[in-house]
């Protein structure tokens, strides 16, 4: 899979979208979201289940299924056990993470995004958990080995670094926090004027104890993307990889 192609997503609540939210990011759509979509996700009257439900219901699948390449970097050497995938949106790092032998954990807080999630897991013949959560409120119970949040960033106002922290709190010993974030946005994403904390600071506001966490990776890769209409261009993710001490 070329860079260009990975998925993205992640929706702060529970989700994602494209350029950031609770959800996929700059993930490769399938089709492109509808204005309609973005509306309900700028509408400040409406609550955090109703803005992503309203996003996902807004039109078909969003999001192309495959999984996110730096998760499949990250994940592939790692000994599966269980996993937590926060803000699954469609599901195609649960489903990749299912095939490769992990017991999944998927989250949203839109219920069109977990049945759009248990729908790829059955026809790629794998079996993940999907639980409703508005991240913010409550979380699933842990320990997990794997814990991944992919362009988990929202327009919604929410404490994301304290979720980030209580998440943390759920790995076992020796798992990894895989967090990966949209470093900039393509010339066409409706974010471009959006300020991207870097990778550095991104690890600092996760405040987590250096007795008990170990930064594995802290860094900013560039790939190419893909637009909705076709477009390319370059745009950088930012990368954090923590482990909880043994």
């Amino acid at each position: 899979m070329s860079a260009g192609e990975q998925d993205q997503h992640g929706h702060g609540h529970g989700q994602g979208q494209e350029g950031h939210g609770h959800g996929p990011g700059g993930q490769q759509r399938a089709a492109g979201t509808t204005d309609a979509g973005r509306a309900v996700l700028e509408d400040d009257a409406l609550g955090v289940e109703e803005r992503w439900e309203g996003f996902y219901v807004a039109r078909g699948r969003i999001w192309s299924g495959r999984p996110n390449a730096l998760l499949v970097e990250v994940a592939e050497p790692l000994v599966p056990g269980r996993a937590l995938d926060l803000g699954c949106g469609e599901g195609g790092d649960s489903v990749w993470l299912a095939s490769r032998g992990w017991a999944v954990t998927s989250v949203d807080v839109a219920p069109t995004a977990l049945a759009r999630t248990r729908e790829a897991a059955a026809a790629a013949g794998v079996e993940v958990t999907t639980e409703q959560h508005d991240l913010e409120r409550s979380l699933p119970a842990g320990p997990f080995d794997l814990v991944s949040a992919f362009f988990l960033q929202s327009p919604v106002e929410w404490d994301r670094a304290a979720v980030l922290r209580r998440a943390s709190g759920l790995l076992a010993p020796e798992g990894h926090l895989v967090l990966v974030d949209h470093g900039s946005a393509p010339s066409w994403s409706w974010h471009g004027g959006h300020d991207f904390p870097t990778a550095q600071e991104l690890h600092d506001g996760l405040a987590l104890p250096p007795e008990d966490f170990e930064a594995v990776r802290v860094d900013a890769p560039v790939r190419v993307a893909t637009g909705p209409e076709g477009q390319v261009g370059e745009v950088t993710d930012t990368v954090v990889v923590v482990r909880r001490r043994g």
